[in-house]
């Protein structure tokens, strides 16, 4: 009788382990960090797990209150404004996890961060503490902060540079 090397009486792989379910995959996911509702069930589809599925196991986790929406929406929001990104690009960020636009504002508005502040530092992080001598430099760095998020009135209050309002989509 000839035998496969590697393999059980019954022809089966037995390094291969069964499929974790949809839960227990979520699960492992939320242990490492916090996940909005829509980024979880993108990745247990590209997992192979199929959307009713999925959906039982988020729900689960909801009803558990081991994923919530508003908290991962807080804890994205903190570290954001940690890391020195202005109100546009948060709400940009906020928007593409799912999250809908009456709970993004009310988000920012309970954050209280003193935005030109905040812009500030971050001109005093990247440029240091110089003033910026010629308009050039001044634009660039107005286009610094308005790359980071922040509104054309805080730029233009910060850099003292004329900005464009086109940017200002709040």
């Amino acid at each position: 009788m000839k035998r496969l090397l590697g393999k059980g009486h019954s022809g089966e792989d037995p390094s291969a382990k069964p499929k974790r379910s949809a839960y227990d995959k979520a699960l492992g996911l939320l242990a490492r960090r916090e996940h909005s509702r829509k980024e979880l069930k993108t990745k247990l589809r590209q997992g192979g797990y199929e959307g009713d599925e999925a959906t039982a196991a988020l729900d689960r986790l909801g009803e558990q209150h081991y994923q919530d929406d508003d908290r991962f929406a807080e804890v994205l929001l903190r570290n954001r404004i940690a890391q020195g990104y202005g109100p546009l690009r948060l709400r940009v960020e906020l928007k593409s996890h799912g999250l809908a636009d009456a709970c993004i504002r009310e988000l920012l508005d309970q954050a209280e961060v003193d935005w030109d502040a905040s812009a500030a530092a971050q001109l005093r992080r990247r440029y240091g503490s110089a003033g910026s001598a010629g308009p050039a430099e001044r634009s660039r760095r107005a286009q610094f902060l308005l790359r980071r998020g922040f509104a054309a009135a805080t730029v233009r209050n910060v850099t003292h540079a004329e900005v464009d309002e086109a940017d200002d989509i709040s």
